[in-house]
């Protein structure tokens, strides 16, 4: 592993000013965007470096999301960098478009700050207007602290342009919990970013009319679907470019990213799995249970779509009993999406643990340590042969 050199600068930031920071480093071509909270704070501290003259972004203020993401589609499409950031009912405004963005194989970064879907009205942070988009053909990466969100940018802005990939990212982190929370982070220098992200080259740019190309054609049934599974095949090849860019990250900065985090998941007969912020509070859980001989683990998955379905079902066959955490409900009666998502996982092994999910935190709701070693608890009964009560229910609700 590299070591991290002793000239790295060390601040402390919220997620916003990270977002916005990492963002001024990257220095897009265009940038549209629309303020909502809790991601308003990204684009006016990033406004603030285009009207300093500290980047050579266009910023373009739209009149709402969905013209945000219009506009990032016709830049892209132009053939130059592009990124935005957004939030619940904005990313939800923009559905349409997301769609589009996706079906035309157009690379660009959208930092998606989360918060909850209306109604009732909530500023505060689930997974609701994220996993709403979880099928609309973007790569979805997900940041468990400051310090990783603002990696995380930099590594989408590889994924998403990769040769193999050429499909939209979304770097999602915790309204409040994250975005507006100050913690320590180690900066890259510019000349680091550059290097890292490198030049961006369209490989099929609109406005090259000595190699004209046709985008947004229409396609009937006879060719459609060819379209679809091409498209389908581009965003799994995103899993392996995923690991390689973080390998390339982690020789430059000395942290490691992969497609999910395993902490103290050697040994352990039960295993909690949840993404984002909620993992550090789940780790403080761990920490204690382990003090006390109970072998305990945590599974934080970093990357959702694509969904490393086949690594994760390796990483938890030897695990007892898992309770997956969703911070959203898919409505669906049956848990939330990163349980089924889990559970199907895990359906092929021959003894594969018994896995139970549990929805939390909706609209901010806290999440504690007592209701991580809650859930453990429940997690060891069952690990013993203890029947189970519920496959899925509400924590503390």
């Amino acid at each position: 592993m590299a070591t991290v050199p002793s000239t790295k600068v060390q601040v402390g930031l919220t997620g916003n000013s990270a977002v916005a920071l990492a963002m001024k480093q990257i220095d897009p071509d265009v940038c549209p965007a629309y303020p909502i909270t809790p991601s308003t704070g990204v684009m006016e501290e990033f406004s603030s470096y285009v009207a300093d003259g500290k980047v050579t972004t266009e910023l373009i203020t739209a009149e709402s999301e969905h013209s945000a993401m219009s506009a990032c589609i016709g830049a892209s499409a132009a053939g130059v960098r592009v990124m935005t950031a957004t939030s619940s009912q904005g990313l939800a405004l923009m559905h349409e478009m997301l769609y589009i963005a996706s079906g035309l194989r157009l690379p660009m970064v959208m930092a998606v700050v989360n918060r909850a879907l209306s109604a009732p009205i909530n500023i505060h942070c689930d997974h609701s207007d994220s996993m709403a988009s979880r099928d609309a053909g973007w790569i979805q990466i997900y940041s468990e602290t400051v310090q990783e969100a603002y990696d995380n940018l930099f590594q989408a802005v590889r994924i998403s342009e990769h040769s193999k990939v050429l499909t939209p990212a979304m770097v999602c982190l915790d309204g409040f919990i994250t975005s507006h929370a100050v913690e320590g982070l180690t900066l890259l220098d510019d000349s680091e970013v550059k290097q890292f992200i490198g030049e961006f080259k369209p490989p099929h740019p609109l406005l090259d009319v000595e190699k004209p190309v046709t985008l947004g054609a229409m396609t009937l049934p006879d060719t459609y679907i060819e379209f679809k599974h091409d498209q389908s095949l581009a965003i799994a090849r995103a899993k392996d470019v995923v690991a390689e860019v973080g390998e390339e990250f982690d020789r430059l900065t000395g942290r490691v990213y992969g497609l999910f985090e395993e902490y103290m998941l050697d040994g352990a007969d039960v295993v909690i799995v949840v993404m984002s912020s909620a993992a550090g509070t789940t780790k403080v859980a761990v920490d204690e249970l382990r003090k006390k001989g109970k072998r305990a683990g945590l599974l934080r998955p970093r990357l959702f779509r694509p969904f490393p379905y086949k690594e994760i079902a390796e990483a938890l066959k030897g695990a007892k009993a898992v309770c997956v955490l969703d911070r959203v409900d898919s409505m669906s009666g049956f848990g939330g999406p990163l349980f089924n998502e889990v559970r199907s996982a895990l359906y092929d092994l021959e003894k594969g643990p018994r896995t139970i999910g549990r929805i939390f935190g909706l609209g901010g709701r806290d999440y504690k340590v007592e209701d991580a070693l809650g859930v453990f608890e429940e997690l060891f009964k069952i690990a013993d042969g203890g029947k189970v009560e519920s496959v899925v229910e509400y924590l503390a609700y």
